[in-house]
């Protein structure tokens, strides 16, 4: 393992998303409604691997993890229910891979909660699982008015992770956490001894109740055996000269002023919790598979 230690609040936003992305990966890749910080990534695969080490990603969206981690010379393999994404990763590690990255990746479209048959092949030999779940069927997206001067309607696209309900998105809180715990076991299976599992998570409103997701992750986390070791706050704000910069979309704002209004003490999140959890020494006996 790297001997890198991570500060405790990670400076990830300095830059907008668009922009870490650009001419990094294909433009259709800003069609994905939940994309992990390329920052994020990248911090993390460098503080727990080193080069030619396997990196693994069970819900990886349009390829975020595999490409920063080829990018950084070390091996990668994620897993994508969508095949419009799974597509869009094979074509992001195409690209990094014409930029001259490194490493080599493997990307499979299904469903995660069979990763640990899916990709048997590597069983005990993952350095690090990196990763993020949905947070529900849509997400903030992307807006549009209806003319250059801003008047006229606003148009939302890119808000929905898909239309298919077996995507665990489309399904309730319990479900969703059920599932999850389902694929962080299969990824156990598949970690090497001392490996890592990293996941990306931040607290959600439902029906305008703060929902604490990274501690409904623990849970499920400890439940398929594994323990938290670390937890660190990856900003999604910039820092300039002592003062945030905030980053939320046109959605976030509104409907923190929305809340504010009512006299709610709502703000629109400006980092997530990087949880880093390892294995139980004696989870592959105990836990549930």
């Amino acid at each position: 393992m790297s001997k890198s230690v991570l500060p405790s609040v990670l400076a990830t936003g300095q830059l907008q998303s668009r922009v870490q992305r650009q001419g990094r990966y294909v433009a259709e890749s800003m069609r994905h409604p939940g994309k992990m910080l390329p920052s994020i990534a990248s911090r993390v695969i460098s503080a727990f691997t080193e080069p030619g080490d396997l990196v693994v990603d069970p819900m990886c969206g349009i390829g975020t993890t595999l490409v920063e981690a080829v990018h950084l010379g070390r091996h990668a393999a994620g897993m994508e229910y969508e095949a419009d994404f799974a597509g869009l990763t094979a074509a992001n590690v195409q690209h990094a891979r014409s930029q001259g990255a490194a490493g080599f990746a493997r990307v499979a479209c299904g469903d995660s909660r069979n990763i640990a048959t899916v990709f048997a092949d590597l069983r005990d030999m993952a350095a690090l699982v990196l990763t993020s779940p949905p947070y529900g069927e849509r997400t903030h997206g992307h807006i549009r008015c209806g003319s250059r001067e801003g008047g006229g309607p606003v148009k939302k696209s890119n808000h929905r992770y898909s239309t298919d309900k077996g995507n665990l998105a489309h399904q309730g809180l319990p479900q969703l956490m059920e599932g999850f715990g389902q694929i962080l076991a299969g990824c156990r299976e598949l970690l090497r001894p001392g490996g890592v599992i990293a996941i990306t998570i931040r607290p959600i409103r439902v029906n305008g109740q703060l929902v604490d997701l990274p501690g409904q992750v623990i849970e499920v986390a400890e439940a398929a055996g594994l323990v938290l070791t670390h937890r660190f706050a990856a900003l999604l704000c910039g820092l300039r000269d002592g003062r945030l910069i905030n980053r939320a979309s046109f959605f976030q704002m509104l409907e923190a002023w929305k809340s504010q209004e009512k006299g709610l003490p709502v703000c629109a999140a400006a980092h997530e919790d990087l949880l880093i959890l390892r294995m139980l020494r004696s989870s592959r006996s105990e836990a549930p598979a």
